[in-house]
């Protein structure tokens, strides 16, 4: 079986915040933001994915959460929340 990444934006609309990420387990890791674990995202649930893209390899998924991870990205994420 071959991996596979996705890179994913989550928003809280309680708090108006976008949290990005990437992971090799979506749901798992949308699990532990929304229910488990401790961290930045515990303080702003719940979470809501509002965008996902897959990837072969794991360096290209972290490539991306960094360009989402920009303010450029940020907006692109912004108008899709916005939409």
């Amino acid at each position: 079986m071959k991996d596979e990444y996705v890179t994913y934006a989550l928003y809280s609309k309680s708090f108006d915040k976008i949290y990005v990420g990437f992971t090799s387990n979506l749901i798992a890791r949308f699990l532990s933001h929304n229910k488990l674990g401790k961290g930045y995202t515990k303080k702003f649930r719940p979470w809501i994915v509002v965008y996902v893209e897959f990837f072969d390899c794991k360096k290209n998924a972290l490539h991306r959460e960094k360009e989402l991870k920009s303010s450029r990205g940020r907006n692109f994420i912004r108008n899709i929340i916005d939409k």
